[in-house]
């Protein structure tokens, strides 16, 4: 006995050593802990520790030493209610070492952190949630089910249904006073109160719409009465349980209409109800700041909308009216707030019912159906009060954007009624357009009340903008701006006349006034002022816009295209006086019309009314005063401004001018004609003299005001007119091919015109680009010009020997085989004699080259085809030549050792 006592006292004994010895380990773990936070703690937090209370007795330490906690618990556990084992003064302790900071409570261990399970979750939120739904949707289908079943009758299943919807509330609120407390950690999100109480406010909305829609038990006013207090009751329950509720409560009552639904439903008692949902729902989501339960709100309320529009039988437009004024009421008065994000600030939930009201506007305007009953000045209506709204509420910039847009579309659409026919060279461009509507007529009055609006209250808004925010001023001044152009051009083609029609110019000069008076106030608002900012380039841009509509409203062709070209000038002057930096993009904008417009019609005025008049006739005007004009306004910018526009000029003017004398030439050439027909080879001789001249002519130009442009733009021209020999002279368009004649004359003929001038041209060019262009690019010149003047030699022979047609198949004799072989070894000779007078080695090689292909071809053609005294000469001539050519050489030679050892 007294054995087993011992055994059994050794093994207590060891058993409590060793916990003993476990918890002393664990203390030392826990002090060292301690000790690392101190020492890496900010001087703060270690001079709180430094002066807290230390413990101060015994039992106190004993405590330390007995009941151990971690650090992370320390930080994450909440300070007990009652005495427990950690005593007043040790808490102090430990809680100012490790205890954070509300500034930083975000930034707590991860250690104190736990994500729940799969089972947490599944087991308490989830469950939680949708036995919410289902005690929701019981009730409802219960309901469903006596009416079809016959049980009960209709004012006992009323009766039952707001039974369930009160009791279900009552629970809710019962259980959150009773102290509801969530048992589980990370079953946060399942709050029982506040699911019971959604799922009774969504059974007591569907109750009272019943009573009222399905069998009229009440009137409209007890309806409203009593819809507006259950509104009210889940106002007040949201703000207590939190957005859940308010969400669930909104699906509810967005959802109730479609799932109790009536034979002859109350239109007015339909939007009637959601006005109340929705101006319930955007106040508890002001209070609480929810943007997403207020956007779903403004959705649900939007899609009824729709769906109205889309399925109703015989429209009612004061309801359509009563919900969209009702949406924008409320967005403007119970959700958004003056002063709230004031500097350019957006309001994403805002777009939600920009975005409904916009399109039910658009349904309006443009809907034929809609029309007949008067619609179209109800949307204007809309398109209005989008735009009150948002002027007086800064972050609602989202209705400006929709009913722009709105608008833009819908007169951008009735633009396009009908089929259109579009000639230009070539055929026909046909547009089918929408469906013609017996009352579009009706826009015409709606146009011009709505062009006013956005005009007067964008350039508003944006001058008194401006200066605090230039974003939203920006986006007021580009939509008061586009809308009117949009309105003016879409009334323009659909009821005015497209050729000719001074009222609407009279319209178009007019607004073209104000944009330019816009753009001045504006501007002078800025900070600092005339800076030129989005704001006031949005009004420039609307100006030369409506200075080219007036242009083609009050003018014809020839004079619109003229006109236009002269435009460029205009902003490039006003740089004298401003510095905007859109004036210059407005003078390329004129740029583009006027190509635009010569790309449609190259003939101007029409290939009828062209007339056939070499240079003096429309062509010189068309595309010469706008290369003119292109050429002033570059040269006015390169005095005010420095950028891309003014570049863009000059390559435009270059461009133009080039046009201008090759579209003279075809003109010319053809008889009138400059768009049908084939081009020939003197009319693409002038195409490549005209690039000659204009490479020389931009070098030059270059040489006085340096520009990239320039530059690059004369080795453009050099490169084309490579191409047009290589590709036209030589290949397509050469003689030997095409056998096209060369003239009667027998010197100023085709030939001439194709391939010496272009040669001359090019030796020319040539010269005057040495030292001022690459080296290459002087070279290739000399290369064109002595390869043109080899073919204008050896075509001439030919024409000596068969007269104005030389084409290949017409033969060969022997003199003209031989004359090839003298000809060439004395072009070769001369080109040695130039290369060395004027110290080109270019020349120089083009001359060898040009000697071993002679002698290439005594040595293998001329020996087969000549006979007799002509094969001789041949080979005669061609050793005399060469010896004379080494001769030359040895002499060249020794006169430049000499003047090489005369220094010496």
């Amino acid at each position: 006995m007294i054995e087993s006592l011992a055994i059994i006292a050794i093994v207590a004994l060891i058993v409590v050593v060793v916990r003993q010895n476990g918890r002393l380990s664990l203390l030392e773990r826990e002090i060292g802990a301690l000790r690392s936070f101190v020492l890496t703690a900010p001087p703060a937090v270690v001079e709180a520790a430094q002066t807290a209370e230390a413990p101060q007795s015994a039992g106190e330490i004993q405590l330390l030493e007995t009941e151990t906690v971690s650090v992370a618990d320390v930080a994450s556990s909440p300070a007990p209610e009652q005495d427990g084992p950690w005593s007043a003064p040790t808490t102090e302790v430990l809680a100012g070492i490790t205890t954070p900071s509300p500034a930083s409570d975000e930034t707590a261990p991860p250690a104190a952190l736990k994500r729940p399970d799969i089972e947490t979750a599944l087991g308490t939120r989830w469950a939680v949630w949708v036995g919410g739904i289902a005690l929701a949707l019981g009730g409802l289908f219960l309901v469903k089910y006596s009416i079809e079943a016959g049980i009960f009758g209709p004012g006992v299943r009323l009766t039952m249904a707001g039974l369930l919807g009160l009791a279900l509330v009552g629970a809710g609120e019962f259980i959150r006073r009773t102290g509801f407390k969530v048992p589980v950690e990370g079953a946060v999100g399942a709050y029982v109160p506040g699911i019971l109480t959604a799922a009774g406010a969504f059974t007591l909305f569907g109750t009272i719409y019943a009573a009222h829609a399905v069998y009229g038990f009440i009137g409209p006013a007890a309806a409203f009465l009593l819809l507006g207090v259950i509104g009210v009751a889940t106002i007040a329950a949201a703000l207590v349980h939190g957005q859940a509720l308010a969400g669930l409560g909104l699906l509810g009552s967005m959802l109730t209409p479609a799932l109790v639904s009536s034979q002859s439903p109350n239109v007015w008692a339909l939007f009637g109800y959601l006005a109340i949902i929705l101006v319930a729902n955007t106040v508890i989501a002001r209070m609480r700041d929810w943007t997403f339960l207020a956007a779903a709100g403004f959705v649900g309320t939007g899609l009824w909308t729709l769906a109205y529009l889309n399925e109703a039988q015989a429209l009612d437009l004061m309801v359509v009216m009563f919900i969209s004024l009702a949406t924008l009421a409320t967005l403007g008065f119970a959700w958004l707030r003056r002063g709230a994000s004031d500097e350019n600030g957006f309001d994403w939930p805002t777009v939600a019912p920009a975005v409904f009201v916009a399109l039910t506007a658009a349904i309006l305007l443009a809907t034929p159906d809609f029309q007949a009953l008067g619609s179209v000045a109800y949307g204007a209506l809309l398109i209005f009060a989008m735009l009150l709204v948002a002027f007086y509420r800064p972050t609602a910039l989202a209705l400006v954007h929709a009913a722009g847009l709105a608008t833009a579309v819908v007169y951008a659409q009735a633009e396009l009624t009908g089929t259109f026919g579009f000639g230009f060279s070539g055929g026909e461009l046909t547009v089918d357009g929408f469906q013609v509507s017996p009352f579009a007529a009706t826009l015409l009055p709606a146009g011009i009340v709505l062009a006013i609006i956005f005009l007067v209250d964008g350039y508003w808004s944006a001058w008194r903008s401006v200066a605090a925010a230039p974003v939203r001023a920006a986006v007021w001044s580009g939509w008061g701006t586009l809308v009117p152009l949009v309105l003016l051009a879409s009334l323009w083609a659909s009821f005015g006349n497209l050729d000719r029609d001074l009222t609407y110019a009279v319209a178009a000069l007019v607004l073209t006034a104000i944009f330019v008076a816009g753009t001045e106030a504006i501007a002078r608002r800025e900070d600092p002022v005339l800076q030129g900012g989005l704001a006031v380039s949005f009004a420039l841009v609307g100006a030369g816009i409506a200075a080219v509509l007036f242009l083609h409203m009050a003018f014809g062709p020839l004079w619109t295209t003229i006109l236009v070209g002269a435009l460029a000038a205009v902003p490039a002057v006003a740089t004298r006086w401003r510095s905007y930096p859109m004036l210059g993009w407005l003078s390329v904008g004129a740029v583009v019309v006027t190509v635009g417009r010569i790309a449609f019609d190259p003939t101007i005025v029409g290939a009828f009314d062209l007339g056939k008049t070499p240079v003096f006739n429309a062509l010189l005007p068309g595309y010469g005063i706008p290369a003119l004009a292109f050429a002033f306004a570059a040269w006015q910018l390169a005095r005010t401004t420095v950028g891309r526009p003014r570049l863009v000029m000059e390559a435009a003017a270059s461009l133009l001018a080039l046009l201008t004398v090759a579209m003279l030439v075809r003109h010319a050439l053809n008889g009138g004609v400059i768009n049908t027909a084939a081009p020939t080879l003197a009319e693409q001789a002038s195409y490549t003299l005209i690039a000659l001249g204009a490479g020389g002519i931009l070098v030059a130009l270059d040489m006085r005001s340096p520009s990239s442009v320039l530059r690059i733009g004369s080795l453009a021209a050099g490169v084309m007119s490579v191409a047009f020999v290589i590709g036209q002279h030589f290949l397509w368009l050469n003689p030997l091919f095409t056998d096209e004649s060369t003239g009667r004359i027998p010197v100023f003929n085709l030939l001439f015109l194709a391939y010496l001038l272009p040669a001359i041209a090019a030796a020319a060019l040539a010269l005057y680009s040495r030292g001022k262009r690459p080296k290459w690019y002087s070279a290739m010149l000399g290369l064109l010009a002595a390869v043109l003047a080899f073919a204008y030699a050896t075509l001439s022979v030919r024409r000596l020997f068969h007269g104005e047609h030389i084409a290949l198949w017409s033969g060969m004799s022997q003199l003209e085989t031989y004359s090839y072989s003298a000809l060439w070894l004395a072009m070769g000779v001369g080109l040695l004699i130039a290369g060395v007078w004027l110290r080109s080695q270019l020349l120089r090689i083009a001359s060898g080259v040009l000697i071993a292909i002679a002698v290439a071809k005594v040595f293998i053609f001329d020996m087969s085809e000549l006979e007799g005294v002509l094969r001789a000469l041949s080979f005669i001539g061609l050793g005399a030549v060469l010896i004379g050519i080494g001769l030359f050489y040895q002499k060249l030679l020794a006169r430049a050792a000499k003047a090489d050892a005369a220094p010496s």
